[in-house]
């Protein structure tokens, strides 16, 4: 899984796939699934149905933080 570019990252919508936001993070999709499910994901994720999304705006100072590092 290739990494996302700060483009891509810059043109994310509100909300964005779990999937989405774990190739950000570098996670493997059954990993972010698992951390979600047990609320340790590392952003907000907000549970519709049985779908999740992930807040981009708190991806996006997640990353930031980890740039300044």
């Amino acid at each position: 899984m290739e990494p996302m570019t700060r483009e891509e990252l810059a043109a994310l919508p509100t909300t964005t796939t779990i999937e989405t936001a774990a190739r950000a993070l570098g996670l493997g999709r059954t990993r972010a699934y698992q951390l979600a499910r047990e609320n340790r994901f590392p952003c907000k994720v907000i549970r519709i149905g049985t779908s999740y999304r992930v807040v981009t705006a708190d991806l996006h100072r997640l990353l930031a933080k980890q740039d300044e590092a």
